[in-house]
């Protein structure tokens, strides 16, 4: 490519840098942060050798390793500015020394299932000095390359108090001198819960984004599943692993059926199951009664269980609706969330019907954290359609597309209160 390439030559320079950097971002950063201990430089460079690529990709070309070049280019720039900075130099030197120190028990590998640093830098955002919701925030943002405002509403809090957070974990890791490693096997215990949610948290926001033009960000959605892999090759006998793994396959199995021709929402009662894949599905099913098996049950194994009961049906109506929410009972008393309880409200309706469901979905009007759910208002906005309560579900679709974030969701939310007749 060249910048005699014509007027469109710029364009498809700055979509193979996006897409170079989609693919590459963890990896670049997790190297970075490996050799010079600090995220925030991290960061700073990274971003610096994006905006080098964009200068001189377009008249030299894409090169032939664009990840590997990145990586240089970042290197280069962080060697320049800790040259200029000789107190900044002093104190990374203090905190690589740590890291290396530290270094020398890793959990042993196996063949190639630690392929590069990203999951040192999953268990180092994990770390117990760390505050839960400031591990997943600053993980998501940081290695899967989501923005503030996309972490903000996957957790449903205002995009300046996730700022805050991930500005508060990046200086928690500086000031504990936290090291970048994997943890000993006596750690892991402590440590792998905080990994699973970041893992679930990258899967969700790519089964279903907070943002954007798709329904869907697959790159997310593969990226958690190859990350769960290599994590259940390392630790095959921890059953929540497995649990987690099995509820990604089985859920992405869906991937190709939950959107229309043009992109359009496809609710599950109307997929085409012969688009499910069939080999995910397998695979997810026959790991489910090992995450349910060798002692109580944890969340990932149970939401396996319900994502197994819906892909093994042959249509929504087959469905084993009493199974489901017996589960979702069980899941109650292990995550007794708002989230959770609107997915068993949704069972519930299925179950006994439109009314059983509302009166459960009512029941949790009070609760902060859903006034900003528009699954909440769109799931209360369908039971009350489906009992002809018309006015009401307009009120909900409403508010639910007021809130909606995807430009598929807004659409299908339009097209629902025009069935209403009160648009």
């Amino acid at each position: 490519m060249s910048a005699t390439d014509g007027p469109g030559a710029g364009a498809r320079v700055d979509a193979a840098v996006e897409a170079v950097f989609r693919e590459e971002r963890g990896r670049l950063l997790a190297a970075l942060v490996h050799r010079f201990g600090d995220l925030d430089l991290a960061e700073d460079v990274a971003g610096e050798a994006i905006e080098a690529a964009l200068v001189h990709w377009p008249v030299r070309g894409v090169p032939a390793k664009p990840g590997a070049w990145l990586l240089t280019t970042a290197r280069r720039k962080a060697v320049d500015r800790l040259r200029r900075d000789q107190a900044y130099a002093a104190r990374l030197a203090v905190l690589q020394v740590d890291s290396d120190r530290a270094a020398h028990s890793p959990v042993p590998e196996a063949g190639s299932d630690v392929p590069d640093e990203r999951l040192q830098l999953y268990f180092t955002c994990a770390h117990p000095a760390l505050a839960a919701e400031d591990r997943v925030a600053l993980t998501l943002r940081c290695l899967a390359g989501l923005g503030t405002p996309e972490v903000a509403r996957a957790f449903l809090v205002p995009t300046a108090t996730m700022a805050q957070r991930i500005v508060r974990a990046k200086k928690k890791i500086r000031q504990a001198r936290i090291p970048f490693r994997m943890p000993d096997r006596d750690e892991l215990p402590e440590r792998l819960p905080g990994v699973l949610q970041v893992l679930y948290s990258i899967f969700t926001e790519g089964y279903a984004a907070s943002s954007g033009p798709d329904l869907q960000r697959l790159d997310l959605a593969d990226e958690a599943i190859r990350l769960a892999r290599i994590l259940h090759r390392l630790l095959p006998g921890e059953r929540e692993v497995t649990g987690l793994l099995a509820l990604m396959l089985l859920t992405h199995a869906r991937r190709d059926a939950r959107t229309g021709p043009e992109g359009e929402v496809v609710l599950l009662a109307d997929q085409d199951r012969a688009r499910w894949d069939g080999a995910l599905v397998a695979e997810g099913t026959a790991l489910v009664p090992v995450a349910l098996t060798g002692g109580p049950p944890g969340p990932y194994g149970v939401q396996a269980a319900i994502a197994a009961l819906h892909d093994e049906a042959a249509d929504v109506a087959s469905t084993d609706w009493p199974q489901i929410v017996a589960l979702y009972d069980v899941l109650t008393t292990l995550t007794p969330t708002p989230v959770v309880a609107v997915n068993r409200a949704a069972a519930v309706a299925m179950r006994d019907g439109p009314e059983a469901g509302l009166v459960l979905l009512d029941a949790l009007g009070d609760e902060p954290r859903l006034r900003s759910y528009h699954p909440y208002l769109t799931a209360r906005g369908e039971l009350l359609h489906r009992l002809g309560r018309d006015d009401e579900a307009a009120v909900a679709y409403r508010r639910a597309l007021e809130l909606a974030g995807t430009e598929p969701e807004r659409a299908h939310l339009r097209r629902r209160l025009e069935e209403t007749g009160r648009s």
